[in-house]
């Protein structure tokens, strides 16, 4: 996300126009619903938890610090609802088997099959690993945010970051054992 973007919409809203704020949840909404699916595992779940979001952002816009990222900010709210609400669920329950799949590039049919298949069983092993896993992963990987930005995000230091990112690979390559023996 464009920080520059950011900082003007941030402005216009604490300057009363209400059409910038729209603009930031349109910027958002699938960002933070990601967010909140890949700690949560629930689509319900995570659609309340954006909701509840952008709800805090309006009513704590003025709380936000432009010396950081507003990204890192909004991500952090997000990560701290999804956690907030599975610790009340008190739940790391299984998901459905159904998990919707972007089509993969690939021209070839029987490619397309394969990045498909691939694709669900990493996201089916994704979903077996603890919420701080997925959200590390989620978080490098699937919203390439830096380690500087998941250190903002977490509150916690780079290294840290770093040490959680390679045990949760390691993790998630030991789930995957059989994808890496074809």
């Amino acid at each position: 996300m464009d920080d520059d973007t950011d900082r003007v919409l941030v402005g216009r809203y604490r300057n009363g126009d209400r059409a910038a704020f729209a603009e930031i949840v349109i910027r958002y909404q699938r960002p933070i619903y990601n967010a909140a699916f890949w700690v949560l595992r629930s689509v319900e779940d995570a659609q309340d938890v954006a909701q509840i979001v952008f709800l805090k952002v309006a009513e704590r816009l003025d709380e936000y610090d432009g010396q950081y990222k507003f990204f890192s900010w909004i991500y952090r709210i997000a990560v701290n609802e999804s956690l907030n609400l599975l610790r009340r669920h008190g739940r790391e329950e299984p998901l459905d088997d159904e998990i919707d799949l972007p089509d993969a590039d690939s021209a070839n049919p029987e490619s397309k099959l394969n990045d498909a298949q691939v694709s669900k069983r990493i996201q089916s092993a994704l979903m077996t690993m603890s919420a701080n896993d997925r959200l590390v992963l989620t978080l490098r990987h699937f919203s390439e945010c830096s380690y500087q930005e998941i250190a903002e995000i977490l509150d916690v230091d780079e290294k840290t970051v770093k040490s959680r990112l390679f045990e949760a690979r390691h993790r998630l390559r030991d789930l995957l054992v059989d994808l890496h023996q074809h």
